[in-house]
């Protein structure tokens, strides 16, 4: 019989799904497959109908999740050369927070022919800002009835969470929501198809259902207030039943070992949010040492043994990343998107044709035109909130700001000060928490943006820190499968404890970013002007960018 010696990560992303299997002994990947979403992102018309859909939409078709999974696992197993025989167990995560109505039988509602043409039916992906009036009742309303979890969510709640979509669906699709079943995040409900067994993660709950582990989750009467048919939707739309992290939430069954080439009762660890995942990944097992994962958006996580409430934060969960300390999560709701969006629109054609005579893209084009600028060189100053912001403002009404233009300014000259903007906007959720007595002694990256060069080293210069690299280009899937080294157990061929898992599996490049001592001092002075520029445009002294937005949208 093959040795077990395999753990298999399922990272459910924005754009694609991907499978990684990892060696239980020492971490090595041995192979990844990634699999398009055949309808992608889907903020403009909806696939069955061709309808518009509204601003600030974006949800997604779950026939890509289960054609994901049909496709990544076989090749995955493949590429490794190994057979489902040898894999010790499953993690999975997901974007967070994505989540959807499900029927009784556990289907998302918009894949019964009945619904397939509504929207509200369809999964609502974790940029869903349509539903920022709803955020907006959710603060409101806690903060007049002084709810004790507000606090624990740095004082705001997003319209990316669970029960403003939820209340949306309520507002403005009541038959929607009397249709559901269940609303379910998109990490519980594949771990649900993986082993039919309901198992809510403490991770999902905590950071974007306002669960806690002591108290639950909020009132009855408090939902009643926000809509009186919301008073009892934890218990008729949802679970109270959470579980930490780490821990088995059921074994593959038949159905989907025949569906992706496994082997029925392998241990699935139960799901969690694709940052949170990254940790043990990128080696974090202890206080003090953040991780950013750097994408689209970012998220910067990081851990402490006691408790520590920090304003503005997307949360801070007991077990909510790894078992025996609390979890924070801050972030920047757009990052790699900024860089996309102004390649995509505001470069000039003549870039783009020599990008292809030189043979690389037009990022690396732009960063190597780029790279040799001192600090403050091309005179501009950028606000990065091209989505709104996540922390600290929590605003997704807010939009992004270029200043300092001249009829010299040049495409790579505003791609570096995007880049330093985002940077300032980290170095804002580091100076944040430590004001809340939160350390963030190191720095440590993974994601798709790692391989920007110019942009780790900007990082580097304004944090004023040294960042180190995960090992894995697929750090969350990597992660994922430690979780599930975890799940199934020592006496199943994994580990016993995160502790044990993540010093044998996680890891981290040799290449590191040592910050340049005279250009963090040259970024210190323009951060002081990105911070000034943050309270007029982001505190309420000129709400200009909520005026033209009510402008855009015929408000």
């Amino acid at each position: 019989m093959a040795q077990k010696n395999f753990s298999l990560g399922l990272d459910f992303g924005t754009e694609s799904a991907r499978a990684v299997v990892v060696d239980v002994r020492n971490g090595n990947e041995v192979a990844t497959a990634v699999h398009q979403y055949r309808h992608g992102v889907i903020d403009d018309k909806l696939p069955a109908t061709g309808q518009e859909l509204e601003t600030d939409w974006a949800i997604q078709h779950p026939a890509d999740y289960f054609e994901a999974l049909a496709d990544v696992v076989p090749k995955a197993l493949k590429q490794a050369g190994i057979t489902g025989e040898q894999i010790v167990g499953i993690g999975v995560d997901f974007t967070s927070c994505t989540m959807m109505p499900i029927d009784a039988n556990d289907m998302p509602l918009c894949l019964d022919p009945k619904w397939a043409s509504h929207p509200h039916a369809y999964v609502k992906l974790w940029k869903h800002h349509a539903a920022q009036p709803e955020a907006d009742q959710v603060n409101q309303l806690a903060r007049e009835r002084k709810e004790p979890f507000l606090v624990r969510y740095g004082g705001i709640i997003s319209s990316e969470w669970f029960f403003p979509k939820v209340l949306q669906i309520l507002n403005e699709a009541p038959e929607v929501y009397a249709a559901a079943d269940r609303f379910i995040e998109g990490a519980d409900w594949t771990v649900l198809q993986l082993t039919g067994q309901e198992r809510r993660s403490a991770c999902t709950a905590g950071y974007k259902a306002l669960w806690d582990k002591d108290e639950g989750f909020s009132s009855n009467d408090y939902f009643a207030a926000l809509h009186p048919k919301m008073r009892n939707v934890v218990d008729e739309k949802m679970k109270r039943d959470i579980y930490p992290m780490a821990s088995r939430a059921g074994v593959l069954t038949k159905e989907m070992a025949a569906k992706t080439g496994l082997v029925p009762g392998i241990p699935v660890a139960v799901g969690i949010i694709d940052a949170h995942s990254a940790v043990p990944a990128a080696t974090i097992a202890d206080e003090g040492m953040m991780l950013a994962i750097m994408g689209t958006s970012t998220c910067h996580m990081v851990l402490t043994r006691e408790k520590h409430l920090v304003e503005t934060i997307s949360g801070v969960v007991a077990d909510g990343i790894l078992p025996g300390f609390y979890g924070y999560e801050a972030g920047q709701v757009a990052v790699g998107d900024i860089f996309a969006w102004f390649v995509n629109n505001a470069v000039p054609a003549e870039y783009a044709q020599e990008a292809k005579a030189k043979g690389v893209t037009i990022h690396e084009l732009l960063g190597e035109k780029a790279r040799g600028q001192r600090p403050g060189a091309h005179g501009l100053l950028a606000l990065d909130w091209w989505n709104g912001n996540r922390t600290p403002l929590v605003d997704a009404d807010l939009s992004g700001l270029l200043l300092g233009c001249t009829l010299e300014t040049r495409a790579e000259d505003i791609y570096r000060a995007l880049i330093e903007a985002t940077a300032f906007g980290t170095r804002l959720i580091i100076e944040t928490y430590r004001k809340f007595g939160v350390p963030v002694n190191e720095f440590f990256a993974c994601g798709g943006l790692v391989q920007n060069e110019l942009l780790m080293q900007i990082y580097a210069d304004v944090i004023n820190l040294p960042i180190r690299i995960a090992r894995s280009t697929q750090a969350s899937a990597a992660g994922a499968a430690i979780f599930g080294t975890v799940a199934a157990g020592k006496e199943n061929g994994g580990y016993d404890t995160m502790q044990e898992a993540i010093a044998k599996m996680g890891g981290l490049q040799e290449r590191s970013f040592t910050p340049n001592p005279s250009a963090a001092k040259v970024y210190d002075g323009i951060y002081k002007e990105y911070l000034r520029l943050l309270g007029y445009f982001g505190r309420g002294e000129n709400p200009v960018m909520k005026s033209l937005k009510r402008l855009r949208l015929g408000r």
